[in-house]
C-alpha cells in the first residue's frame, strides 16, 4: 500500500509522531510488564530493534512466548525473553523479581506498562481492588524489588505508564479498596492512574543521587485490548458510526509505544526525573498529583500493604514513615480503611 506524505503528516499530528532519538541500547537490559500485546508489545519490538536485551513480563505465558518469538523473528534480535508475571499476585511479583535478580547481571530500563481499565469489581489474589492492585500496587512492589539492580546499573530509568485520566482521579485513603462505597469502575481506574503519577514523583525524590530516574507518561489514546471493558464497540451504532471516527483519532500500538521508547532511550532525558509527559511533551500534571503530602502518604500505605515495611528499604525509606501500623498478615487489603488520612479532592475536566 502506498502512503501519501500528507497522510503521514496527519498521522504524526494526531499521534504525536515517532521518537526523535535514534539511540541504540546495545548491552542494556529492559524489563517490560504486559509486553505480549498492545503498547507493551510494540515497545518491546522497538527496543529489541535498537539492540536491547528484552525481558517480557506477562501473565499469559502462551501469548508471551508467541510474542517473544515474533519479535525475535522481526528484529533478528535473539535476546528477547518471556517470563511469567501476574501483577494481581504479590507472590508472582516476588518470584518474577527474584528470577530477574538471579539471572540478569543488570537492569537498565524498567517499563511499568501493564494495566487493567474499567473492569468489573474484581479482586486481586491478595484482596485488593483489581485496578488499584495491578495498576499501582503491583508495579510499586515490582519497582521496589528491582531498585538495587537498577542502582547497580545506573544510569538507569523507570518509566510508569499513567493516563490523562489522573486529572479526574482522587485517592480516598479511607476506602482505597472500594469496600465502603458503591463501586465505580471509571473512578477506580482514575484513582489508580493518579496513584501512578504520585508514585513517580515520590520515587524520584527518594532516588535523588542514585543515578536512577523515574518519569510518568500518558501515551495518548491507543487502540489496544485495554479498553475491552468499556463497551465502546458493543452496539451496532458504535461499531458502524464511531469506529471510522476513532480510526482517525486513535493511535496504533506502534505509535502508542513511541512515548515509552522516547523516555527509555532519549539522550536529552539523561538525568531528568520526577516529570509527567503527555505523549512526548512534558506537562504539569493535575493539582492533586502535585500534592507532596498525599504522595508520601500513598508510599507509606503502599509499603505496608505489599509488605515492604517488614523487609526494610533503606535506600528509599522515609524517616517520617516510622511508627506506621503493621499490615494485616493474612489479607493486606483489610488495612486499606484504617486511619490513613483524608481523601485528596477531585479536580474536574
Amino acid at each position: 500500500m502506498i502512503t501519501n506524505h500528507n497522510d503521514d503528516l496527519m498521522i504524526d499530528r494526531v499521534t504525536g509522531g515517532r521518537c526523535p532519538s535514534k539511540a541504540t541500547i546495545n548491552e542494556k537490559t529492559v524489563v517490560i510488564t504486559g509486553a505480549n500485546t498492545g503498547i507493551g508489545k510494540a515497545t518491546a519490538r522497538e527496543l529489541a530493534r535498537r539492540g536491547g536485551r528484552i525481558i517480557m513480563g506477562c501473565r499469559d505465558m502462551e501469548k508471551c512466548e508467541a510474542a517473544a518469538k515474533e519479535i525475535r523473528g522481526k528484529t533478528l534480535n535473539p535476546h528477547v525473553y518471556a517470563r511469567r508475571l501476574d501483577l494481581a499476585s504479590m507472590e508472582s511479583i516476588r518470584e518474577f523479581a527474584e528470577r530477574i535478580k538471579q539471572e540478569e547481571p543488570r537492569v537498565d530500563i524498567l517499563i511499568n506498562n501493564a494495566g487493567v481499565m474499567r473492569c468489573p469489581q474484581w479482586k486481586t489474589d491478595d484482596g485488593f481492588d483489581m485496578q488499584f492492585g495491578v495498576n499501582h500496587l503491583g508495579h510499586f512492589l515490582l519497582t521496589n524489588l528491582l531498585l538495587d539492580k537498577l542502582k547497580e546499573s545506573a544510569p538507569s530509568r523507570v518509566i510508569n505508564l499513567a493516563s490523562l485520566a489522573h486529572i479526574v482521579g482522587k485517592l480516598d485513603f479511607e476506602d482505597l479498596n472500594w469496600e465502603r462505597k458503591k463501586f465505580d469502575t471509571k473512578q477506580a481506574y482514575c484513582q489508580s492512574k493518579l496513584a501512578n503519577v504520585l508514585f513517580t514523583r515520590e520515587l524520584a525524590k527518594r532516588l535523588q543521587g542514585t543515578g536512577v530516574t523515574v518519569n510518568a507518561v500518558h501515551p495518548g489514546v491507543v487502540a489496544t485490548e485495554l479498553g475491552r471493558h468499556t463497551g465502546l464497540h458493543q452496539s451496532q451504532f458504535s461499531s458502524s458510526l464511531l469506529s471510522p471516527l476513532f480510526s482517525l483519532l486513535v493511535k496504533s500500538p506502534e505509535h502508542g509505544a513511541q512515548p515509552s521508547v522516547y523516555l527509555a532511550v532519549s539522550e536529552e532525558l539523561e538525568g531528568v526525573t520526577g516529570r509527567y509527559y503527555d505523549v512526548m511533551t512534558e506537562k504539569e500534571p493535575a493539582p492533586q498529583a502535585l500534592d507532596d503530602e498525599a504522595a508520601c502518604r500513598l508510599w507509606e500505605v503502599s509499603s505496608r500493604l505489599v509488605g515492604l515495611e517488614h523487609e526494610g528499604q533503606p535506600s528509599v525509606s522515609n524517616p517520617s514513615a516510622e511508627g506506621q501500623n503493621k499490615a494485616a498478615q493474612t489479607n493486606p487489603a483489610q488495612t486499606l480503611g484504617q486511619n490513613v488520612g483524608p481523601a485528596v479532592s477531585t479536580v474536574g475536566l
